[in-house]
């Protein structure tokens, strides 16, 4: 659930002034639409290695999901910490470091970052059936979209409810790492319906956020490469987040 510091000053200037106002609205269509093929991408390759590696690491034995050596060190070994805690590693390194990162390393590594966090989605194939998967995958999709959408579209100003989000995602942080220890399904369960809440509300401000930090860009190929190399990874963890929420709540385990 973690995103790099949403509040923080953008550090590239602006760069409106720099180009003519005819060129704006082009501008900014190519410049999302570069945010959403960049994390399309990156959904893509998380789902090709997260299924490879379930298919790798599982036997079908009489009709039942069996871990292979490789699974039992991938989900049953200590190694598995090591798995769910490496894409906030890859999270913190972008948040911290792509200033100082050219455009190709910005993007190189949050591939390396979608591949990671794929490796650490494997499980849910494990838990739950395939077609619930797929089918809660469509249902985040629809409501991703009509969510951007609406904030991309909207003239009423969201960060009023941005502070609000915050709390919200940091609250549920921390009941989750509480949770970790007590195992308690009615917390996860509240966990869950919160969440889905938190991250519908983010995935529309922050697609706010995102059209308006076009103007901070704006004229410079570089910076608007790597913002949107950026903007691309918090939609992704909105939609990742609410993803793996909506499951939680709806999705049907293997062994129902």
């Amino acid at each position: 659930m973690s995103n790099y510091d949403r509040n923080a000053a953008t550090p590239w200037g602006s760069g409106v002034a720099r180009i003519g106002t005819a060129e704006y609205d082009q501008g900014l269509r190519s410049y999302m639409l570069g945010i959403y093929n960049h994390m399309t991408l990156a959904l893509g390759l998380s789902a090709l290695v997260a299924w490879g590696t379930f298919m790798a690491a599982t036997d079908q034995v009489g009709g039942r999901i069996v871990l292979n050596s490789l699974g039992q060190a991938l989900y049953l070994s200590p190694l598995k910490w090591v798995i769910m805690l490496a894409p906030l590693a890859f999270v913190f390194l972008l948040s911290f470091r792509f200033e100082r990162m050219s455009h190709g390393a910005l993007l190189g590594t949050f591939l390396a970052f979608a591949g990671v966090m794929g490796l650490s989605l494997s499980s849910i194939f494990i838990v739950f059936k395939l077609g619930s998967v797929v089918q809660v995958l469509a249902i985040t999709a629809a409501a991703f979209g009509g969510l951007s959408l609406y904030g991309y579209t909207t003239k009423r100003n969201l960060s009023a409810i941005g502070s609000f989000l915050i709390m919200g995602l940091i609250g549920l942080v921390l009941a989750s790492l509480v949770n970790i220890f007590l195992q308690s399904s009615m917390m996860q369960m509240v966990i869950s319906s919160i969440g889905v809440l938190v991250f519908a509300g983010l995935t529309a401000w922050d697609t706010q956020k995102l059209k308006e930090e076009y103007d901070l860009v704006a004229g410079d190929e570089v910076l608007m490469g790597k913002a949107s190399v950026m903007g691309a990874l918090t939609l992704y963890l909105d939609f990742i987040n609410m993803f793996q929420m909506l499951l939680s709540l709806f999705g049907q385990r293997n062994n129902d």
